[in-house]
Parts: C-alpha cells; structure tokens; sequence
C-alpha cells in the first residue's frame, strides 16, 4: 500500500485552472449535494481534483441521459453519437489536449495530476454504452457488472484522486465496494422513476423469483413484492458499505473522514428504503441537511478511531470477477 503525495500544481493562464476548478465546484453543488458536502472535508488539493473529476463524470452522465445535473432524463435523439462524443472528447483530453469542453478539461488536468488512465475512464464510460444499448440485467451478476461500470469504477478513480497508489489493488478494490453500495442505493430509491424512463435495473431471475412478469413490477399489485427487492438491494448495499469502510481505513485522515462521511450519508438512502417498505416510492427518498451534519460529525470519530469492524466478504463480488 503506498500514497502519491503531491503539492497543488502552480496555475497558469494557459491551462485554465483555476477557472475550470470554480467550473467544477459550480457542477457538484448542483448536481450532488451529499458530495458536495463530503468533498468539504478534504484538504484543498484534493477537495479541487474531486470536484474536477466530479464534474466529467456529472458531464458524461448529462450527455448521455439528456439530463441538466442529474435532472429529468428527455430523449436523445441520437445516444450512439453522444456515446462517441464522449469517448472522443475523453481520448483527447487524456492525451493532453484541450478540448473546449470544460467537463473533459477538467479531467485532463486531473489525470494528469494523479496519474489517472485511459482504462479508468473507459470502465466509466462502459456503463453508458450499457444504458446506450438499452442494457437489461439477466442475473444478479450482470446487476453487479452494471454498478462497477456506473459507480464502482468512480470509486476505483476517487481513490487514486484522493492519494491511493494506481498499484493498491486492495484500496482500489474497497474503494468500488463503496461505488456499488452508492449504486444499489440509487437502483433502490429509483425504481419508479426508473421504470418511468422505460428502464429497469432488477435481475430478470430476482423477478421470476417473485413471480413478477417482465415489464410488471411497478404494478400496484406488486407493490409488496417491489418491497422486498427494494430491501433486498438494500442489504446488498450495506454489505458493500460495510467492506467499503475496511478500505477507507487506508486513506489519509480526511480522505477516511470524508469517505466515511459520504458513506453514512448515501447508506441511509437504502436504510430508508428498506425501512419505507412498500411505501419506499411514494416519494423520492433523501437524506435532509441535519443528518448530513450529523453524519460528519460521527464520521469524524470513526476516522479518528480508524478501527472499522471487520467483516467476511466472501461471496461478495470484485471488480475482477
């Protein structure tokens, strides 16, 4: 286990930085809160490269959703050529170009600052070509594949961001742990809203499990089978929190402080979910201002007392399954 320690790289007019930094913290106090929130806790070199590798990942995301910082999804007309145009401009901005798009800048300077690489950021871009060709889990294992690409590969890419060694495998494994728990959250929360969008992240064996009829689920009659799935990826979350929280311990302090933090935070959505039952999407389900307070604060002593209780990850899956 090793930790790149670098000081904040000297602006320069013709790079941008600074502007292209404010750019970046504008995008996650839009798009996510929670994370806005967590990012408050690193110091400011790397409080400014999550922002700049937030904001590729909120951008890639807009692109190939047609959505405004995570809001409602409309229609693309052509998602393969948004696809494309995301590989291009990522390609280009890892080689070192300047792209005039402020989202992929963004990245080239991070990556550059950390040794981010094209894998990292084509594992990330693997889960909008999945969404892109209307991609469907068959069984529980596709469901996991999926969280990687969306989630589980940021995390991979957070952690060398936030001082993890390119080479620390087990770091970088526990650091996806925490992307899928992120994820099977949001499938948890999104169900409906999800289903709305003509998409649907359920294992199609869960469903025949339930004896729930493709395409069915969101129908009243359904609602407590709906229930039981939406607990059952809520304990499939907490599992990956849990061991999630075994790698944070690696980290730097604040890094482990805003990690942990961050974890508590976006746990608790699949912790009301499961707790909600069926009545999980009568609304959309948050965590509100005071429990992200108070999440930082038990975060604090977590990471001061750096002793997360050990648990077995057997049959849980990796990222090289």
């Amino acid at each position: 286990m090793s930790f790149t320690v670098s000081t904040p790289p000297p602006s320069s007019p013709a790079s941008g930085r600074d502007e292209l930094v404010a750019f970046a913290r504008e995008s996650i106090a839009r798009g996510s809160k929670s994370f806005a929130a967590a990012s408050k806790l690193f110091d400011r070199t790397t409080r400014e490269r999550v922002w700049l590798l937030y904001a590729w990942c909120r951008k890639c995301d807009d692109m190939a959703d047609g959505q405004d910082h995570g809001g409602a999804m409309t229609e693309i007309a052509d998602p393969h050529a948004r696809l494309q145009a995301i590989r291009d401009l990522t390609a280009r901005a890892l080689q070192g170009e300047v792209t005039g798009e402020a989202a992929f800048d963004c990245l080239g300077i991070v990556a550059r600052e950390c040794g981010l690489t094209q894998k990292m950021a084509d594992d990330v871009i693997e889960g909008f070509a999945l969404d892109t060709a209307g991609w469907h889990p068959r069984h529980e294992g596709d469901l996991y594949r999926y969280c990687f690409h969306v989630a589980g590969a940021v995390g991979v890419m957070m952690a060398v961001v936030m001082g993890a060694s390119p080479d620390d495998t087990e770091t970088l494994d526990r650091a996806c742990d925490l992307g899928l728990a992120f994820q099977l959250a949001n499938i948890a929360r999104d169900i409906a809203e999800d289903g709305r969008a003509g998409r649907c992240y359920i294992p199609d064996d869960w469903l025949a499990q339930l004896d729930i009829e493709p395409g069915e689920h969101l129908r009243p009659h359904n609602r407590k089978k709906l229930a039981l799935i939406g607990r059952w990826l809520a304990d499939e979350a907490g599992q990956y929190e849990a061991s999630a929280r075994i790698g944070a311990a690696r980290l730097p302090f604040r890094a482990r402080w805003a990690v942990l933090s961050a974890a508590g935070i976006y746990g608790d959505i699949a912790r009301k979910v499961r707790a909600a039952d069926d009545h999980a999407w009568d609304g959309r389900i948050f965590t509100s201002r005071a429990e992200k307070l108070q999440w930082v604060a038990r975060a604090f002593q977590e990471a001061w007392r750096n002793d997360p209780p050990a648990m077995c990850r057997d049959g849980l899956w990796t990222r090289e399954t």
